[in-house]
């Protein structure tokens, strides 16, 4: 194991092996990369379409099957740059990729760890080996271009790189058109926008392009995930079908994006698992995928638990502050138009609008108990007074801004918002991002990014099911404010079910007691589990499940668990192994149930048991239902 080094080794033209393929496969062209395990094989080469015209072209096999077929790597240029940087004619009809050359190849293998200041586990392996193909238009150095291949024992990444060129520095992507073609049978979980729900389809009359991250279901059983990372200074990429090539997927950039060499294209990730738990486990690939942090004190980014002040008085803010310490939670929310309309210009996000809100005494009355308070500003705020309202902020005591309302998806908005969290950064302000915007491992770099939502949550009260496939889809690309909630009487679900989101559900900024109020509380014996469950973690397992049918999820923070199981709208009896405990040790588990006869009104059964390694819990799950335990 070489830790912090690269080593890089130089592969010849002549290509590395391959499989028997099509006869128009140029073989000087054809090379391939395998993750270190060697389970992942991708593979490069070009074909001869016609005189003059070729086309790239990649492959993707897991134990020596195919995963993704024969299928295009092509990025679309605006052609009439080309012709003004190069002085030469060029068919404004050609793609971009269709006359490339080859030059060489170049293999880097690379590992290494760091270890983030909060996250799902405490320390992460960078482990790759990479192909980087570099290739020139027409034969002409003006413009050259890097296809970059990596593999990794979770799953590929490719990228299109463009080094620096002082000859034509500005270029105009107009449309990435990398294609996946699946075998004939998958399927995949399909969703219309960030907080959309969840439908499996096949790989054929999609209604509208999908989300990403787009987990699969292939036909032998096996799982895939298509995801995008890095995506910071381009445009937000969905996936749609193609119009020509059955069961065949292709990204779809929502505009276009203009860019300065050098730069590289945001990550196309193709994650591969036997299990579906596979892919929700190995998501830290989307974090290795960007840059380190650029904060380098971190000292100051407190992940913690938060609940909403839902009436924005100052009584009830101290009433959440004395709430917030009894069941240790780190934070509180003020919510939106504390500072007057949200979606108003005129409004101003440096003062108070409401009467009956003294803010700075709530923050000192906050900071005396140890719980800070966080702020939410809309996007008309945040676009007005962005230059000022950090800095403001910071003299307050605020510890963090929820930005609301969000444009996401097109070129200029998610440079402007990579800029917000610079600048909050450069003032020590955490943020969470909410509506229709989704991270793709950011929080790397700007670790002041505590969560986001970009997820159908409880503002939405979705069903048991689909709670059920957000472990498998949505949380691969990250931290999710799902705000769980508890007494709300819209809740879909039961309570046991919804304390267990608070295990199986990965935030470091974890709502919890989204619409409740601390007067509905009557001190639960249930409540220790959110009284005592981290949201920052060493290790984080998961022992079972399937996306839309159950899931079981053990974390570990120092030497104690926490394990939250939910079902679907179906009841179900699962069993939990606890092989993941060291062995020869006993440990005391605290189970929180459904139990119906309880006499209390949320329902919720607490026993506790001695476990070890060998036990093996027998769960009985009602109907929307779950389970939460607490093992020490």
């Amino acid at each position: 194991m070489i830790h912090g080094k690269a080593l890089l080794l130089i592969a010849g033209i002549s290509g590395i092996g391959g499989s028997s393929l099509a006869q128009n496969i140029l073989e000087e062209t054809r090379f391939n990369v395998r993750s270190p395990d060697n389970n992942i094989t991708v593979q490069f080469y070009q074909k001869q379409l016609s005189p003059g015209k070729k086309e790239m072209y990649y492959q993707l096999s897991y134990k020596n099957k195919q995963v993704i077929q024969e299928s295009v790597l092509d990025i679309q240029l605006d052609n009439n740059l080309s012709e003004r940087a190069m002085a030469l004619p060029v068919d404004r009809h050609e793609k971009w990729c269709e006359n490339l050359l080859v030059k060489k190849a170049t293999t880097v293998a690379r590992d290494t760890t760091w270890q983030p200041p909060y996250g799902e586990s405490s320390s992460i392996r960078d482990h790759y080996n990479a192909l980087i193909v570099d290739l020139v238009k027409d034969d002409n150095p003006i413009y050259p271009m890097q296809v970059e291949i990596r593999a990794y024992n979770e799953g590929a990444a490719i990228r299109y790189f463009f080094p620096e060129n002082v000859k034509g520095t500005y270029y105009r992507v107009m449309q990435e058109n990398t294609s996946f073609t699946l075998p004939e049978g998958t399927l995949a979980w399909h969703a219309s926008w960030a907080q959309a729900p969840y439908k499996l389809l096949p790989l054929r009359n999609w209604p509208d392009e999908s989300e990403r991250p787009l987990t699969l279901k292939l036909p032998d059983g096996r799982y895939a995930c298509l995801a995008e990372a890095g995506m910071t200074d381009y445009a937000r990429t969905k996936f749609k079908l193609s119009a020509t090539k059955p069961h065949t997927i292709v990204t779809s950039m929502y505009t276009p994006a203009d860019l300065i060499s050098p730069f590289g294209t945001p990550w196309r990730v193709i994650m591969v698992g036997e299990k579906p738990g596979d892919l929700a486990v190995n998501n830290q690939l989307l974090l290795n995928l960007n840059e380190p942090s650029r904060i380098k004190d971190v000292s100051w980014i407190k992940p913690g638990k938060i609940m909403r002040v839902m009436t924005q008085t100052t009584a009830d803010a101290k009433a959440n502050i004395d709430f917030a310490v009894k069941h240790n939670l780190q934070y509180i929310l003020f919510d939106w138009k504390w500072y007057g309309p949200a979606f108003s210009f005129s409004s101003d996000v440096t003062k108070v609008a409401i009467p009956d809100l003294d803010l700075p005494g709530i923050i000192q009355y906050g900071k005396e108990r140890g719980v800070g308070v966080w702020l939410y500003v809309n996007l008309q705020g945040l676009y007005a007074q962005s230059d000022s309202l950090f800095r403001v902020y910071k003299q307050w005591g605020v510890k963090g801004v929820k930005f609301g309302f969000v444009q996401a998806g097109s070129h200029r908005w998610t440079t402007w918002l990579e800029e917000m969290f610079k600048k909050a950064a450069a003032n020590e302000i955490m943020v969470n991002v909410h509506d229709d915007w989704r991270p793709t491992g950011e929080q790397r770099t700007w670790p002041n990014l505590m969560t986001a939502e970009g997820v159908r949550g409880n503002e939405e009260m979705p069903d048991a099911t689909h709670n059920t496939v957000l472990p498998f889809t949505r949380y691969i690309a990250g931290a999710a404010d799902y705000t769980i909630c508890y007494y709300d009487t819209r809740i879909k679900t039961t309570h046991a079910h919804q304390l267990a989101l608070a295990a199986i559900y990965y935030s470091p900024l974890q709502t919890l007691y989204w619409y409740d109020k601390p007067a509905m509380s009557n001190n639960e014996p249930e409540l220790s589990f959110w009284d005592h469950i981290p949201v920052s973690w060493d290790e984080t397992k998961i022992l079972q499940g399937a996306p839309g049918e159950y899931i079981t999820t053990a974390r570990r923070k120092g030497a104690e668990w926490f394990v939250g199981t939910i079902t679907n709208n179906d009841a179900r009896i699962v069993k939990i192994s606890c092989s993941f405990l060291p062995k020869g040790k006993k440990y005391m588990a605290t189970i929180y149930s459904d139990a119906p006869l309880v006499r209390t009104n949320t329902k919720v059964k607490v026993e506790e048991r001695t476990i070890d390694a060998s036990t093996v819990l027998e769960v009985k799950l009602l109907p929307s239902g779950g389970q939460a335990i607490w093992i020490k």
